[in-house]
């Protein structure tokens, strides 16, 4: 199942998580001044953007299974991920996001979500004016693109996929990630490599959603938000931490990739850069 979904920013604010927004302005709690004029300056701008904007969804439900460390996709597509060299605690074993997903050796398939989020490029490109107000609209944008991927996440939970139809969890649960499964996404701990971004939008055609790719596989807009969904009761968040160059080495094999070019995309988190 393939859909394309559109949000008024209406339906989307309430989901903003304004934690994420104070933290890119460098504006903690004590600071309460200065909170409560951003705050004022940030909802005059997100009225605007009621007027004029929308946000936007790609989502795929599909079946996969897990080979190894890769996760296949429609019995075809291989998305190789990487493993945790180090444990987030000594009793736990290093966790890969593959690990939550069936194995094919199993003979029964289990299913994935696979999804991207953006905004209207507009945001970004006509409040250009002095760079308080290009920042606002920028650090504004990238937190309805992160809210329409938690909106996203609540439909399938709910109804699009459905194994969370019971889920009675509020707005502010949903941002601390008390619900079943997990939503990780390119570009943060579990799944750093933004190349990844190439397998997600030859199965979800992300231009239909106005998204391009740079040559390293980072999304534009910038307010653009891609991942998988999994919904293995068992599934959490992890940081996958450093790796070293025998993971490289498989990793690139894995991609059919040249062990330079993984390395580029791979440079923030290897252990000899």
């Amino acid at each position: 199942m393939r859909r394309l979904l559109e949000y008024t920013v209406r339906e989307i604010r309430p989901y903003i998580n304004w934690a994420y927004f104070y933290h890119a302005w460098q504006v903690n709690g004590t600071q309460h001044e200065g909170r409560e004029a951003l705050q004022a300056d940030a909802q005059r701008m997100l009225d605007d953007f009621d007027r004029d904007y929308y946000t936007k969804a790609v989502l795929m439900l599909c079946e996969a299974n897990s080979d190894g460390d890769d996760i296949v996709v429609a019995g075809k597509t291989r998305m190789p991920m990487l493993r945790q060299q180090t444990p987030d605690s000594g009793d736990q074993p290093c966790l890969c996001l593959a690990d939550f997903i069936r194995p094919v050796s199993s003979g029964k398939a289990d299913q994935i979500g696979l999804f991207a989020t953006t905004v209207d490029r507009r945001m970004e490109t006509e409040h250009v004016g002095d760079p308080y107000t290009r920042m606002l609209a920028q650090t504004l944008a990238d937190r309805l693109a992160e809210a329409t991927a938690e909106r996203l996440h609540e439909q399938v939970r709910k109804d699009l996929w459905g194994y969370g139809r019971e889920e009675r969890l509020t707005i502010p649960q949903m941002l601390r990630g008390e619900y079943v499964g997990i939503r990780p996404a390119v570009g943060y701990p579990s799944m750093p490599d933004t190349s990844v971004n190439f397998i997600l939008s030859e199965l979800l055609n992300m231009p239909e959603i106005g998204i391009r790719l740079t040559e390293s596989g980072a999304m534009r807009p910038h307010a653009s938000v891609s991942g998988l969904l999994i919904a293995h009761p068992r599934a959490c968040y992890f940081n996958l931490g450093q790796v070293g160059d025998d993971q490289l080495a498989d990793y690139a094999r894995r991609r059919g990739l040249p062990v330079a070019l993984a390395r580029r995309f791979l440079e923030s988190v290897l252990i000899n850069r």
